[in-house]
């Protein structure tokens, strides 16, 4: 299954197109991938726990392995933000091939401990690592795009999302995206 959300409640102003689509060669979409977590409900719904009104874990992520892959990558973005460009919540990269999940609750940090050897970047909030779902008002979307990468970036934890992207470009073998919701309570 390769998702891509780009329909959304009245006021939302999503992207033209996802990150993806700027990143991937044009081979990149003969190798699949698909992206799941048990934390976006069949009704699209972010669970309590994993936004930042709740528990603020961030949430398992599971995804289909990519021949070739030398690492992967994933970035979380709110395109309903009331800002010039999408919210970014999450940067995490050089996750190793061997992996095709993300636990539930990876620490905060340039460098956490699981996964082993991965990297995580500086979102919007300034912090380093995951900052879940906190809408100002009505249901926003959230957009955990995956990367499978043909090698590992060198790129120091902590960097933010431009740093990340251009480090990304011209590396990326495949991509997918899931797209859940969440409304403040």
């Amino acid at each position: 299954m390769f998702t891509i959300a780009l329909a959304g409640c009245g006021q939302t102003r999503l992207a033209a197109k996802p990150l993806g689509h700027d990143l991937v060669g044009p081979v990149a979409f003969s190798s699949r991938m698909t992206v799941a977590s048990d934390a976006v409900g069949a009704d699209g719904r972010i669970a309590a726990r994993n936004s930042a009104c709740g528990a603020n874990l961030s949430p398992t992520l599971n995804w289909a392995p990519v021949a070739g892959a030398q690492s992967y990558a994933m970035i979380l973005e709110d395109p309903d933000a009331p800002a010039p460009r999408p919210w970014g919540h999450w940067l995490i990269w050089n996750i190793p091939p061997a992996a095709t999940s993300l636990a539930e609750g990876v620490p905060l940090g340039a460098n956490p401990p699981q996964p082993a050897g991965a990297a995580q970047g500086r979102g919007d909030t300034g912090d380093v690592g995951y900052f879940g779902p906190k809408p100002p008002g009505g249901v926003h979307h959230y957009h955990f795009e995956v990367f499978a990468l043909d090698r590992r970036l060198i790129l120091a934890g902590g960097a933010g999302r431009d740093a990340l992207l251009a480090a990304m470009r011209g590396h990326v073998l495949a991509w997918s995206e899931l797209v859940g919701t969440f409304k403040a309570p």
